[in-house]
């Protein structure tokens, strides 16, 4: 069955909103009928992103588990990590750096964003 673009940009803002929420065990779903696991918003906001910079654990360890990748940054060059940080997502920014996410990528980088909201021990 092939989708329209309509519904291809339909299906990709659920599933963005269900990274926002989530809602893990939905989202999932959507990938095992084919989303890409590193799918982004127009802003270039990832499944990861959203899911980490909303603080839900559950959800970036799925998607990490689904081979997400940790490095991808948005449009303005920001990374999941450093958004994670700057969100208080302490639990989230540990698994990230578990899952090797570079600390030294974009803008701020993940180090530069632990020093300035003292919380640098996060990535060691």
């Amino acid at each position: 069955m092939n989708l329209t673009d309509e519904q291809v940009a339909r299906v990709l803002a659920l599933a963005l909103d269900l990274a926002r929420a989530g809602e893990t065990e939905q989202l999932a779903e959507f990938l095992d009928h084919g989303l890409p696991v590193d799918a982004t918003s127009e802003s270039g906001d990832s499944l990861l992103m959203l899911a980490a910079y909303h603080d839900h654990p559950d959800t970036v360890d799925m998607l990490i588990g689904r081979g997400a990748d940790p490095d991808l940054r948005n449009a303005r060059d920001q990374s999941i990590v450093a958004g994670a940080l700057f969100k208080g997502a302490d639990d989230v920014v540990r698994r990230l750096v578990a899952a090797g996410a570079d600390l030294d990528a974009g803008t701020p980088t993940a180090r530069q964003a632990a020093e300035m909201f003292g919380r640098g021990g996060l990535l060691d």
